[in-house]
């Protein structure tokens, strides 16, 4: 049986953060409190291809904090890949947690489909 999710990410879980890091080629993320323009952010830093300031991370609200300049700072489209790695490699490890098997695979559109066959392990 087949079942469509769709996910509204809030990003909680460090060890995820880093999966995403290490699957996009990104530095590891560094903990503490990171300048953004005119303020701080306290969490786990990412520093994103060619942004003036990273995003960071805060697992204990699930928000994301960055300052790219509506673009100018830095590509939108690199937020969305770490997010949209973030939400996989969950995904991946909370199905694994549970005992079942993943499959994984990208589209052509970018989007990455995920097949969770429930009680074989991976």
């Amino acid at each position: 049986m087949s079942h469509v999710v769709s996910i509204k990410c809030e990003i909680r879980d460090p060890a995820a953060v880093r999966a995403a890091c290490q699957r996009l080629g990104l530095p590891q993320p560094v903990q503490g409190t990171h300048r953004l323009f005119t303020s701080s952010a306290t969490g786990l830093a990412v520093a994103l291809p060619k942004w003036r300031y990273p995003a960071v991370c805060d697992c204990s609200t699930g928000q994301v904090y960055y300052d790219n300049f509506k673009g100018n700072w830095g590509e939108q489209k690199h937020l969305d890949a770490l997010l949209q790695a973030y939400t996989v490699e969950r995904a991946k490890a909370e199905a694994r947690r549970k005992g079942h098997q993943v499959t994984e695979a990208k589209l052509t559109d970018g989007s990455i489909k995920l097949t969770i066959s429930v009680g074989g392990a991976a």
